[in-house]
């Protein structure tokens, strides 16, 4: 099986009554523009959302304009030059397929087969319990008689569908809409990974869409699908990166060249901002997938090769100090079980998680994303994002953890049992849980004034809990508004200033617990508020007063990241600043230039016998001390990768 190092995803929708697709479709002229930018794998559409066919299918819907199987032609091309293809398939969505048959769509909870508007892509989704789950293992039987190198299984979405094929056995199975919606979802994702197992093949395979673990089994590489300019943003990456690390399985970073998302045939981002996305994919172990959309008739954007085969060239000269090499990390930011669910259910979860990962980022911190079911023994501190609630076993799990001498940071929700009455472990967190907090907004203010800490009230702009100290020490103190936010009949309370203490704990530390009585992650996600970062600063100092990185210098919007290979580690420094424009679009398009920053490294039993940037070989000024190695940098301009070569023998 081939393994991805340099990748081009190839976005191609077309619309039925498009007349020209494969006009002037030359492959090998495409297939050479992939190899001068460097590419050596490539996915190209077998069939699309619009359910358009490019190959000669005898049960599908081929374009009705295409007058050859391009997609077999594309296929040879790139294999004469090296390029390995997946093929793509739709499958949550063939729009002219489930207008044919209506009985392949699914019918909402509401009776309707389609979504409103219609001017989204899945205003029709497809049922896989209906005729059409087939449908699709058939064409997976044509093409897998192609000399493909995988498959790219896209938009498998679990909507939930009342048609009759789902009621019947959702009944039977006593499972709600949205529950049977998941289930079908995995089993549709099962019969897909049997089939092609069952063919001998030994294929790259991905399923997007599908939560990581339920794909584990049949997926042979993980993708993360990541427009920062399309909505995504670019903390996404930050935190689903260091997410998919944790699965063993080689991976690949998809972005994109667009200015916003897919379909933007004729938007292009900056060098800096594509440079920055594959950047810190390798900072933390992903190479790039770059997404492009091909013309349906062939026409060539030479500007899109152009602008790939600069930021490839350039990064591929890091290659030597990016094979084979793995994260390092000391903290494990656990997030709750529906955060993976990208639905609207899951959204509080994904904010929780996404805020907590950035204050991290902004803290340098080395940090892995892991659900609550992942082993976290191995880490020194554990964050739990505002809502990891204990059942039994993560109760007995996390016991066991610090009996072993782990430290931990929590917020809100986070060491409540599931029907949030109590703390599971109370001796251990040393507070107790007194009801949802009554004040909207909260204040919180420190106990003993503090030098760089603003003394005074400081909001809660989110909702949180109201606990109070059973043995823990009390950092902050919670402060009760006159009133809370209201409409009375006459007014609508607005302003609101802080009151008096209420006895209520805002911030509680034990010697191996600290908790925050509100949501710290989903806060910073909405309102980036500084001070809550600060206090989490102080407590990481507390709980890891020696990290494995430190970087003085390096402005709050520069991150920093460790990979080691055998013989040596990366530290990796990216110093670009993403700033709105626009009504929606944040903007990468210069590269900041930092100069003197000192790095602290502490990796235990290395100690190192050469310091240089990368790919440069440049040599850097650096003093060891025990097992703590001091770099001076005098001047960086956009990145930097320092190589720490250890000395021989070290462990």
């Amino acid at each position: 099986m081939h393994i991805p190092k340099f990748a081009v995803f190839h976005d191609f929708h077309t619309m039925p009554s498009c007349p020209d697709v494969g006009k002037d479709f030359d492959c090998d002229a495409i297939a050479e523009q992939l190899k001068r930018c460097g590419v050596d794998f490539t996915t190209f559409p077998a069939r699309c959302n619009l359910g358009m066919a490019y190959y000669d299918t005898k049960i599908g819907i081929r374009h009705p304009a295409l007058r050859y199987d391009l997609f077999r032609r594309f296929l040879e091309a790139c294999h004469k030059r090296g390029i390995a293809v997946s093929a793509y398939i739709n499958v949550g969505l063939s729009h002219e397929e489930g207008l044919r048959h209506r009985d392949w769509l699914t019918v909402s909870p509401e009776g309707e087969i389609y979504r409103r508007p219609c001017n989204v892509h899945e205003f029709r989704t497809m049922c896989y319990n209906s005729p059409y789950g087939d449908h699709v293992l058939a064409m997976i039987d044509e093409l897998l008689h192609y000399p493909v190198d995988g498959f790219f299984f896209d938009c498998l979405t679990p909507h939930p569908c009342i048609g009759a094929e789902c009621i019947r056995e959702m009944k039977k199975r006593k499972m709600d809409p949205m529950e049977f919606a998941w289930f079908s979802q995995k089993r549709m994702v099962d019969r897909i990974g049997r089939k092609i197992r069952g063919s001998g093949r030994d294929l790259l395979l991905y399923y997007n869409c599908v939560r990581p673990t339920d794909q584990l089994e049949w997926s042979t590489y993980l993708e993360y699908e990541c427009l920062p300019t399309g909505g995504w943003g670019y903390e996404s990456l930050q935190m689903n990166a260091r997410h998919l690390r944790t699965f063993a399985k080689p991976m690949l970073n998809m972005t994109g060249r667009f200015h916003e998302t897919w379909g933007d045939f004729g938007g292009i981002r900056s060098r800096a901002s594509l440079l920055y996305d594959c950047i810190t994919g390798l900072a933390n172990t992903m190479p790039p997938n770059i997404g492009d959309h091909l013309h349906p008739r062939g026409d060539l954007n030479y500007a899109v090769y152009d602008l790939i085969a600069d930021v490839y060239g350039e990064i591929r000269k890091l290659q030597p100090w990016t094979e084979g090499a793995g994260a390092v990390t000391e903290i494990a930011m656990i997030q709750p079980s529906d955060t993976p669910d990208n639905s609207i259910e899951a959204v509080p979860s994904i904010y929780s998680a996404q805020g907590w990962g950035r204050i991290l980022c902004e803290l340098r911190c080395q940090f892995d994303v892991l659900l609550p079911h992942q082993d976290f023994s191995k880490y020194p501190l554990l964050v739990l994002a505002d809502r990891i609630r204990l059942d039994e076993t993560l109760t007995e799990r996390i016991r066991s953890y610090l009996a072993n001498g782990g430290k931990i940071i929590a917020s809100a929700w986070s060491g409540l049992d599931t029907e949030n009455t109590h703390f599971t472990l109370p001796d251990e967190w040393g507070v107790e849980y007194l009801e949802e907090s009554p004040h909207d907004p909260a204040y919180f203010r420190l106990v003993e004034k503090s030098a760089g800490f603003p003394d005074m009230p400081v909001t809660c702009y989110e909702k949180g809990i109201s606990m109070r100290s059973k043995g823990a020490e009390v950092l902050a103190e919670i402060i009760a508004p006159y009133y809370n936010r209201q409409f009375d009949g006459e007014h609508y309370y607005s302003y609101i200033p802080p009151d008096k203490k209420d006895g209520c704990t805002a911030l509680s530390l034990t010697e191996q617990v600290a908790h925050f009585s509100h949501p710290v992650g989903y806060t910073y996600y909405k309102h980036a508020q500084i001070p809550v970062r600060e206090l989490v600063r102080r407590l990481l100092n507390h709980f890891l007063p020696q990290p494995i990185l430190e970087v003085r210098g390096l402005p709050s919007f520069g991150r920093a990241t460790i990979t080691c290979q055998e013989k040596r580690c990366i530290i990796w420094l990216t110093a670009f600043v993403p700033e709105r424009r626009g009504a929606k679009i944040d903007m990468i398009e210069d590269a900041c230039e930092i100069s003197g920053l000192e790095i602290i490294l502490r990796l235990k039993g290395k100690k190192a016998a050469s310091v240089y940037t990368a790919p440069d070989c440049s040599p850097l000024p650096f003093h060891q001390e025990e097992e703590t190695c001091r770099i001076q940098l005098s001047f960086m301009r956009g990145y930097a990768a320092i190589a720490v070569e250890f000395m021989a023998g070290a462990n």
